[in-house]
């Protein structure tokens, strides 16, 4: 098992709470995170289907065989058992009693939000970063994600950048060290087949596999609902649903606008990304990294990259990822903003391994705009030298954060 920068913060508040839960898309190392942190713990997996068939049936009856001190996997599939879980722990108030998995976030988090109010905490578990894919040190705390850079690093060549894109950066692809392509081949069918088969009302399941290779291709653009809607012949009210699935399901976000209006032509309309590049890859057919290098839509698949990459390094600190852009009506944009509170921290993605001043005129204008406080910025790109130190805009190789 690869460690998982998101155990400290796990082990913290589980002395303070009786039950935590562990959500995240398909595949990102819930279980086996559950399992490691809790070893002594009795393991109850609701996909067998004599144990869903029970719990269903008796509710109270099977968490009381089971007793406290048990992990409950994939529980979205039996409903029934949060409302028992509330009395049990409201009798008995230990911490960590009940360690609950699952990959449908949406379901679940509705049934805390009416259930287990106060009583438990949620984590969100996503794909490895590669800051743990490279047994890489943790962030520090909130204000050191992506503000902190890391110097004495190893250069990542071009070529392993491009094999990390591609391979994507799902746990069991690097502990089992499988053929990717395939492997998110299975991941896709699984996921339309079982999961949006039976969450969804969808007529046609091949028209959502449609949208959700669209969906790809627009990773790192302005979202336009109306777009998608007149490209699938669907409803701007069924594509903003099928977005809300994906996002709630792990597999993109969305990155809204900047909402402080420091400039009256602010463009609002939100980007959409996919959390994983390797899905993303498989997505827009790239079947292995030669054909990536060449790709059109490489920019936007490194920006997704780097821009995933801050996401859930927030969410590994159990913390709400801060992320905006910025985009006026001039096309002027600022990839990514870190909404520090009092400041925003502005960064510029760039792949590019050659430095250029053009890099840094939206940033120095940005910056220039009257009550903006912030006074420093950064450029991320694919060069190998760490440029202008001493000034308010930094430029740093990618693997330094």
């Amino acid at each position: 098992m690869i460690p998982r920068h998101i155990e400290k913060k796990i082990r913290q508040y589980a002395k303070e709470y009786p039950i935590i839960a562990l959500v995240g898309p398909r595949q990102s190392g819930k279980t086996t995170l559950a399992k490691a942190l809790f070893p002594d713990y009795e393991y109850i997996s609701l996909e067998n289907i004599d144990m869903r068939t029970r719990a269903t049936k008796d509710p109270r009856g099977f968490l009381e065989d089971f007793g406290p001190y048990v992990i409950l996997d994939e529980i979205q599939r039996v409903p029934e058992l949060f409302s028992y879980l509330q009395q049990l722990v409201d009798t008995k108030q230990d911490p960590a009693q009940y360690i609950l998995t699952g990959s449908s976030q949406f379901l679940l988090n509705e049934n805390i939000t009416q259930s287990l109010a106060g009583r438990i905490i949620t984590f969100k578990l996503y794909p490895l970063t590669f800051t743990e894919l490279y047994h890489l040190p943790p962030d520090a705390n909130f204000n050191s994600v992506y503000q902190k850079f890391h110097t004495k690093r190893k250069a990542i060549s071009q070529t392993e950048l491009y094999t990390i894109l591609w391979r994507g950066l799902y746990p069991r692809i690097h502990d089992k060290k499988l053929d990717s392509y395939k492997w998110y081949e299975n991941y896709i069918f699984t996921y339309v087949e079982r999961d949006v088969r039976s969450l969804l009302n969808v007529r046609s399941l091949r028209l959502f596999e449609q949208f959700l290779l669209l969906c790809a291709s627009q990773s790192g653009a302005l979202l336009n609902y109306s777009t998608i809607s007149g490209a699938l012949g669907i409803s701007v009210s069924t594509v903003k649903e099928w977005l809300s699935i994906l996002e709630a399901s792990g597999l993109i976000f969305i990155l809204p606008s900047y909402f402080k209006n420091f400039s009256k032509r602010v463009v609002k309309m939100p980007k959409i990304y996919f959390v994983d590049t390797g899905l993303l890859c498989h997505l827009l057919s790239i079947r292995n990294a030669s054909q990536l290098k060449s790709h059109p839509l490489l920019g936007n698949i490194f920006e997704t990259f780097i821009i995933s990459e801050c996401y859930k390094r927030f969410y590994n600190l159990a913390e709400t990822p801060p992320l905006y852009f910025w985009h006026d009506q001039s096309k002027n944009e600022i990839d990514l903003l870190l909404d520090m509170g009092t400041k925003c921290f502005p960064i510029e993605i760039k792949l590019s391994q050659v430095f250029h001043s053009d890099f840094q005129k939206v940033m120095k204008n940005w910056l220039e705009i009257e009550k903006n406080p912030s006074d420093k910025g950064l450029v991320i790109y694919t060069g190998k030298d760490h440029l202008n130190k001493s000034k308010s805009i930094q430029t740093i190789p990618w693997y330094y954060l």
